[in-house]
Formats: structure tokens, C-alpha cells, sequence
């Protein structure tokens, strides 16, 4: 049976009223007034409906700073998809729910696969084998609280839980770009340098990138992470996203931001701009040593190397820098939310299709381990 909609509007603005109003001693007389059943009904949707403590406060949005009857925020929950309908949610669900397995089994074959096959123990493929297991973990971090939120719109996470996500989703996002970069650096070395390829490029300078870009991720994102979450939340309590993000977070909190958006544009030209132009002095320097190649046959040949690379690259930070690099005052929520569907959900799967799809390598290799006769032969 649905409750009584007068009572239930009366029980939410009641307790914020009578806070005001007890303030001035003229008005304590009307509050004293007021019959019990109106003082129950208020205690009841409080007690009843909104039992945590994180929950019971406005929704009008943040104030300019924490007040003494401001209310402490433990819990955050999701604008997620909850502006849809659940048929658009389950059928939601089904794609989203399709696509993370798919990546998430895609990978798995790349890696092992690599693991197994001599003939791709090689830098190159060990930058790739890295690359779906960070993305693999990266879409893990996201992917299933997304999934919760389709089919439970409306199920609270702790302060903890957020802070939890946002260092796992930060280190492993940094991670995958460094890696990009490091992966263009192979591919410069083999095209540019193909004599001292096998020195550069050892194992030891393979783990060492590698080790780097990991390291780089989990220090970005302890200074994202201790930035934003040490800002005090204060009444509101809807994040304008499916997960935890800096930018949805920031617009959360009670206190002067302007610090927290500084750090928050140089770890990104730290992580998007400064990668992406390494990875593009990269290719101008291949492309000139590529044109140079006398034979049409051996263009084709470098070129075709580079093409799966440049494909995940330019999607990757494309999305990134779409969200990231924007002004603040172009900043939509719901365009923003709308990219990072296809960054968190389409891009991860992107780059095991593209590298096994388009490397002969990689498709021989899987003729192998199933037994099959590879496609070359």
C-alpha cells in the first residue's frame, strides 16, 4: 500500500522547519502547537525511509561551506540511469553486461595466449599482455557497480567504498596511458632503430616502462584521491554519474574547490597531454623513417604494424581528453557521462578486437593453441 503523499511531503520539509523556527522564541509556540500525529509522521519517514544518516539531508545541492546544521555525508548514491525507464535499464543491462564479458574473456585469451605462444615473446607483446591486464582490472573497478546500479538505482555507497573506486579506476586509467606511450616507443625503436632494437629494448627496459607506468598510476591517483576526499560532503549526496569521478565529486562538496580543480588539470596534462605528445612525436618520426622504405611492400609492411597501436591511441585519448582537458565552464555532466560509457565500457574491448583481429601474429597464435593450422602456413 503506498503511503499518503500529504503525509509524506509534510514528514520530509517538518524537521527543517522546526529546526528554523526554534531558533526564534516567538515561534516556539506554534511549533509546541503542532498535534503529535503531525511530530509522528515526521519521525516516522525519518526513522523508516531514510535510515542512514549520510541520506537524511537536502537536495538542493551543496552549500558554500559546512554550517553547524549541515549533515555529514557516509554515503553517496548514483544518478547512474535512474532517469530511465526499466525496460531501457534491463535492456541496458543485457549490452553492458554482453560487452564486459566479452572484454573481459578477450583479454584473458590475449594474455594467455601470449603466455603460452614462444613466437610472441617478444616487447611488444608483453606491453599488450600488460595492457588487457590492466584493462582488465580498470573495467572491473567500474563495470559491476554499473551493472548493480541498472537493475538497483537506488543503492547507497559508503564514502569508503567511492574513495575505494576512484583510486582503483584513477591507477589503472594512468596506467593504461603510460603504457600506450611505452608501447609507441616500442614501435619507434623497431621502425627507426631496428638494428639496436634487441638492446633497447631487453627485458630489463620492458619491466622497467612497465613497473613505471603502474607506479606513475598508483602515485596519481593517492594525490586524486587525498585531494578530493579531503574535502568536507555536507548535505548533498547524488553523484551525477554511474561511479565515482573527480568532477562529479567536486561538485558535491561544501567547500572552495579551486585548489582540488588545479590539481585536477595538471595530473591531467600530466597523464593526457605529456603521453600523447610523446606518442605523437613518435609517429612523425615513423612515418618519415616509413616513407623512406624504398619498396612499396615494405611500406605496407610498417605501416601495418602501427595500425593497431594508432587505432587503440586515438581512441583512448580521445575519450580521456574529451572528459578531462575541458574548461570547466563547457563542462555537461550528462555528455560527460554519455563519453565515459564508451571509455569504460567500448575502448577496453577495443583493444583486444583490434590486435587480434588485424595482427597476423596474434591470429596465428590462436590457430595454434587451438590446434589449428596457422593462417601464414
Amino acid at each position: 500500500m503506498s503511503p499518503n503523499p500529504y503525509l509524506l511531503l509534510q514528514a520530509v520539509l517538518f524537521p527543517r522547519w522546526r529546526d528554523v523556527t526554534l531558533r526564534r522564541p516567538e515561534k516556539q509556540a506554534t511549533v509546541t502547537a503542532l498535534t503529535p500525529s503531525f511530530l509522528a509522521s515526521s519521525r516516522v519517514f525519518e526513522d523508516k525511509l531514510l535510515p542512514s544518516p549520510g541520506l537524511t539531508s537536502s537536495m538542493s545541492g551543496p552549500p558554500s561551506g559546512p554550517t553547524p546544521n549541515s549533515t555529514t555525508v557516509t554515503q553517496f548514491l548514483f544518478e547512474g540511469f535512474s532517469s530511465f525507464g526499466w525496460p531501457h535499464r534491463l535492456v541496458f543491462f543485457a549490452i553492458f553486461l554482453s560487452l564486459h564479458l566479452l572484454t573481459l574473456s578477450s583479454n584473458v585469451i590475449i594474455v594467455t595466449v601470449i603466455h603460452l605462444d614462444r613466437h610472441l615473446h617478444t616487447p611488444m607483446y608483453f606491453f599488450l599482455s600488460m595492457l588487457s591486464l590492466s584493462e582488465t582490472c580498470y573495467t572491473v573497478a567500474i563495470i559491476p557497480q554499473m551493472l548493480s546500479g541498472l537493475l538497483s538505482p537506488h543503492q547507497p555507497i559508503t564514502v569508503q567504498v567511492c574513495a575505494t573506486q576512484l583510486f582503483f579506476y584513477l591507477t589503472f586509467g594512468i596506467n593504461n596511458c603510460f603504457l600506450l606511450t611505452a608501447m609507441g616507443y616500442d614501435r619507434y625503436v623497431a621502425i627507426c632503430n631496428p638494428l639496436r632494437y634487441s638492446v633497447i629494448m631487453s627485458k630489463e627496459a620492458c619491466v622497467q616502462l612497465a613497473s613505471g607506468s603502474l607506479g606513475i598510476g598508483l602515485g596519481m591517483a593517492i594525490v586524486q584521491v587525498t585531494s578530493v576526499f579531503g574535502l568536507p560532503f555536507c548535505d548533498a549526496f547524488v553523484i551525477s554519474h554511474f561511479f565515482c569521478d573527480v568532477r562529479p565529486l567536486l561538485k558535491l562538496a561544501c567547500a572552495d574547490t579551486t585548489v582540488n580543480e588545479i590539481i585536477n588539470f595538471v595530473v591531467s596534462i600530466c597523464v593526457l597531454v605529456l603521453p600523447m605528445g610523446l606518442v605523437f612525436i613518435s609517429y612523425i618520426l615513423i612515418i618519415s623513417t616509413i616513407l623512406k622504405i624504398p619498396s612499396a611492400q615494405g611500406r605496407k609492411k610498417a605501416f601495418a604494424t602501427c595500425a593497431s597501436h594508432l587505432t587503440v591511441v586515438i581512441v583512448h585519448y580521445g575519450c580521456a581528453s574529451i572528459i578531462y582537458l575541458k574548461p570547466k565552464s563547457q563542462s555537461s555532466l550528462g555528455q560527460d557521462r554519455l563519453i565515459s560509457v564508451t571509455y569504460t565500457v567500448l575502448t577496453p574491448l577495443l583493444n583486444p578486437v583490434v590486435y587480434s583481429l588485424r595482427n597476423k601474429e596474434v591470429k596465428d597464435a590462436l590457430c595454434r593453441a587451438m590446434g589449428q593450422k596457422p593462417l601464414s602456413s
